[in-house]
């Protein structure tokens, strides 16, 4: 790793190493990255259910469990640790180092919890970990990366969401199966670790290596910030459609997990592989699909950035429809690996959009606060919520609660969409870069 992060000399009349043998190697590593960030944060989806035998817990504490104790603290403390990022003097490649050592190690410990109460802040230690990767990574390669590559080169980064799922709920099944959930938890949290050590020899900041151009003018106050995010018509429309479609697709991912094992009758064991190559195939080629589309038609019109985004949210509907309806558990994970391409068409777009419609010096920030209310909204109250009305509906459903409940939010999924195309009608007239 140590010699794809070794820069050379940018390309003439270009302040980033545009092309070079730095930037691919630092995009892979961050792309690892990544992939550890959500391995982490959803490996708690498959060992939820042996968490709550073993503990005694209701849906709602597992909601909480794997939302909002984790969401909460990920998403404020996102703030003030992006507007550190987003200083000139900070070198954001260490800072995402550290913060990977530290959520790794948080993981670990949630296996070694005796108790909910335990377990509970070693999963809000994750969530302050987390908080600090994401927003710097996608400062660090919208300096990397020209606008007509940037679009590819935050979905490729992006990939390590449905490879973390994959690996997280595939591994987590399997060892968990094997080995008990303490195990898993400790087994997959430590490797980490080892990889924040490499990444801190391995990655270099631009900043740090002469490759930007000075920054002359002084770095926006956080009033600044807002009031440009709120003049951007298009950046509000897009984070209403992330808020509500990561309530819903947050909230689902816990749930799908259960539903495969109480409504068909699947252990962790098989249930964690077939989720995890379900989210796994499917949100990778979504990505990639997404960044491709946004690329090859948003270069030509930016309205069309968003375009993929509001097609596939609009598509997924039927096809998680009948993956919920069907008796069949193989035809409902073919449906919903189908589903997870449509949805996954919106994550490279987004964070294009998002990066676009603000200042080189607010980006940042402006990530961090996107991720706030994507986040705090999705990740914190989706899986909280669903698993409140699964425990409503239980005495009126029983087993089958969590149907129920993921056919409410199948009802919900146009409206993101929606949210995605207004977006999108802005995108011309407000895109900065």
């Amino acid at each position: 790793m140590t010699s794809q992060a070794t820069p050379i000399a940018p390309a003439a009349g270009s302040g980033n190493p545009r092309g070079s043998i730095y930037r691919s190697g630092t995009l892979w590593l961050l792309m690892v990255i990544s992939t550890l960030n959500f391995l982490d944060r959803q490996v708690l989806n498959i060992l939820a259910e042996p968490i709550k035998h073993d503990l005694g817990l209701s849906d709602t504490e597992i909601g909480l469990l794997t939302g909002l104790a984790f969401a909460l603290f990920y998403t404020v403390l996102g703030i003030p640790i992006a507007r550190y990022a987003d200083r000139p003097t900070t070198n954001r490649s260490s800072l995402i180092a550290v913060c990977l050592a530290f959520w790794s190690g948080m993981t670990a410990l949630c296996g070694m919890a005796q108790s909910y109460g335990q377990l509970l802040m070693a999963r809000i230690g994750v969530g302050v970990g987390e908080a600090g990767c994401t927003p710097a990574a996608h400062s660090l390669i919208s300096d990397l990366y020209p606008k007509e590559q940037r679009a590819s080169a935050l979905a490729f980064y992006g990939l390590g969401l449905p490879i973390g799922t994959l690996l997280g709920l595939g591994l987590g099944g399997g060892l968990a199966e094997l080995f008990g959930w303490r195990a898993t938890l400790i087994s997959l949290g430590l490797p980490g670790i080892v990889i924040g050590l490499i990444s801190y020899i391995a990655i270099r900041d631009p900043r740090k290596l002469g490759l930007l151009p000075p920054v002359t003018t002084p770095q926006p106050s956080m009033r600044e910030v807002l009031n440009e995010i709120l003049a951007s018509r298009a950046f509000l429309f897009l984070v209403a459609a992330m808020a509500l479609g990561s309530f819903l697709s947050y909230g689902k991912n816990v749930w799908q997990a259960i539903f495969f094992m109480r409504s068909h009758g699947l252990t962790p064991g098989v249930a964690g592989p077939v989720l995890g190559l379900v989210v796994g195939i499917g949100a990778a080629f979504g990505a990639w699909l997404g960044g491709w589309l946004a690329t090859h038609y948003g270069t030509r019109n930016p309205r069309h950035i968003l375009t993929g985004p509001a097609l596939g949210g609009l598509l997924a509907m039927p096809l998680s429809l009948g993956a919920y309806y069907t008796g069949d558990w193989r035809l409902a994970a073919v449906l919903l690996t189908l589903a997870t391409v449509s949805s996954g068409l919106a994550y490279g777009p987004t964070f294009t959009c998002v990066q676009g419609l603000v200042r080189t010096q607010s980006r940042g920030v402006a990530t961090a606060i996107f991720l706030f209310v994507m986040n705090l909204i999705g990740l914190g109250l989706g899986p909280l919520f669903f698993g409140m009305m699964s425990d409503a509906l239980r005495p009126i459903a029983g087993v089958e609660s969590v149907r129920w409940v993921l056919y409410i939010a199948v009802a919900l999924a146009p409206i993101p969409a929606f949210l995605f195309w207004r977006s999108s009608l802005h995108l011309n007239r407000e895109m900065k870069h």
